[in-house]
């Protein structure tokens, strides 16, 4: 059954469809105001804590999915330099390293500009291509920054995909 058959998407607050989303999946959250949400996804190489907050100034939805890392600071050049890297093969968001938080952090605002109104599939869509960023580009990350490999050759551990049948 479709998301627009199960949670009701006419004129609906951005950030009460995100808690039916998160009910529907069973994520933990956390309504932390009227326009703003906090929940945990479980991907596959980490919880990703995604924050969606609602601007009714600049009709925005802006979303940002974070996840822990520690890299040893000689390692922060190679890591930016692969953050390039990712962005550069990415369309919807953008990866930032909040050094002082020690924090990998996906970005995306989408503009619902004229009174527009998001619907179920898009605000999922949109939670879906941050965790999918992650866990794409997750690996990359670690191997520049534990695995003191260079950026060029970790990317392509993003860049390539299995092919075939097991």
């Amino acid at each position: 059954m479709a998301l627009t058959e199960q949670i009701p998407s006419d004129d609906i607050h951005p950030i009460d469809l995100v808690e039916h989303i998160a009910e529907h999946y069973d994520w933990e959250f956390d309504r932390i105001a009227d326009d703003q949400i906090a929940m945990a996804v479980e991907g596959q190489w980490r919880t990703y804590s995604i924050t969606l907050a609602w601007s009714a100034y600049d009709e925005t939805l802006r979303l940002i999915s974070t996840f822990e890392m520690e890299p040893p600071e000689d390692r922060e050049a190679a890591l930016y330099e692969v953050l390039n890297r990712a962005n550069d093969l990415v369309w919807t968001g953008a990866f930032s390293w909040w050094s002082e938080q020690k924090l990998m952090v996906w970005r995306y605002g989408l503009v619902l500009a004229g009174e527009q109104v998001a619907g179920p599939e898009q605000i999922d869509t949109l939670i879906g291509a941050a965790v999918t960023a992650a866990e794409r580009f997750y690996p990359a990350f670690q191997l520049v920054t534990w695995g003191e490999r260079e950026p060029k050759d970790a990317i392509q551990i993003a860049i390539a995909g299995a092919y075939g049948t097991a």
